[in-house]
């Protein structure tokens, strides 16, 4: 299998069981990776991103393969712009 076929193989939802698995060094059941299992996850992971990742976020692998690194300041501004959307909860409050 080539790069590109593996590429499109991996749905959505095995990406993010793989990315787990590169994150954690474990599946999502529990199940141990062999640094073997966890480096072909990472390609994996990084070709994946290169062709889907259109806002990739700090330290990661951009659509077309470019790494991607976001200072703290667009990392600080990327979250401002996104607090509207969080639901603040006071538990004081009745």
């Amino acid at each position: 299998m080539d790069a590109e076929q593996l590429i499109n193989a991996i749905t959505p939802e095995a990406y993010e069981r793989l990315l787990f698995a590169v994150e954690t060094g474990k599946w999502p059941e529990g199940t141990l990776l062999s640094e073997q299992q966890r480096g072909t996850c990472m390609q994996a992971v990084m070709l994946y991103q290169s062709k889907h990742n259109a806002e990739a976020q700090h330290m990661t692998v951009a659509q077309g393969g470019e790494i991607s690194f976001k200072s703290k300041a667009e990392l600080k501004k990327q979250f401002l712009q996104g607090q509207d959307d969080i639901v603040r909860v006071n538990p004081n409050q009745e």
